[in-house]
């Protein structure tokens, strides 16, 4: 009989869409590492409460270098890993719909901090786009309020202080824990709860796999760590599984 295919789930964080030309939060170059004070434009209290800063995070968003970039080899390698099979769902902490772009089907993809493309009310929840919100900046509003009840709008990312949707969270616990190998690409494995989903996977018996070009918080209990660039070692590591279940 042919080798099978491991069941994986894979969680994505910034470092696999940094090759995209889209900086991550925590590097040595990131984001928040350089700007501390931009981690303020996404802290819920303080969007909720000041007019200005929401203005200003409409701009941080329509800046997001996200906007004109493309899926790298590491995307492209995921969505041969579900070609092969292999893929029992993708988790991502990223907002920027790369994986999507890529060609990774919707229906696997698991997006823990939502994304920049949709906007949201926050007193009804009415959904609309972030181009739509930028368009009426543009036209001379200070900062887009929702047509239907008037209340804030806000893009559909899980900002600093808020919760993470109770139901993709608890698709992607069960995800970790049911799979044969739960591979952590790009992201440093600092920001919980989905840092904690390699523990789910551990205490399930899967083996740990992290790929990140610098160390990360789970290196001492991974069974395997890749450190190098994401777009290289990624379709490396694909290419060493079975291709059928």
């Amino acid at each position: 009989l042919p080798p099978v295919a491991p069941r994986i789930t894979v969680l994505t964080g910034a470092g696999i869409s940094t090759d995209s030309g889209i900086p991550d939060f925590r590097g040595p170059a990131g984001v928040w590492t350089r700007d501390p004070d931009a981690e303020k434009l996404f802290t819920i209290t303080n969007y909720l409460a000041d007019a200005e800063i929401r203005r200003r995070s409409w701009l941080a968003r329509r800046s997001n270098p996200a906007w004109g970039a493309e899926p790298n080899a590491g995307h492209h390698a995921l969505v041969e890993l579900e070609r092969r099979g292999a893929l029992r769902a993708l988790v991502t902490q990223n907002i920027d719909r790369l994986h999507l772009r890529a060609g990774s089907s919707p229906e696997l993809v698991l997006e823990l901090h939502g994304n920049m493309v949709e906007a949201m009310c926050t007193g009804c929840d009415a959904r609309s786009t972030t181009e739509e919100a930028l368009a009426r900046l543009d036209a001379g509003e200070d900062a887009p309020r929702c047509v239907d009840c008037g209340a804030i709008l806000k893009t559909a990312t899980v900002m600093f202080g808020e919760s993470l949707d109770a139901e993709v969270l608890e698709a992607a616990v069960a995800a970790a824990a049911d799979c044969d190998q739960f591979w952590a690409v790009g992201t440093t494995l600092h920001v919980h709860p989905a840092a904690g989903l390699c523990d789910v996977a551990l205490a399930s018996g899967a083996e740990l796999i992290i790929v990140n070009g610098s160390e990360t918080a789970y290196d001492d209990v991974a069974h395997r760590v890749v450190r190098d660039s994401i777009s290289l070692a990624l379709p490396l590591l694909v290419d060493t599984l079975p291709t059928g279940r």
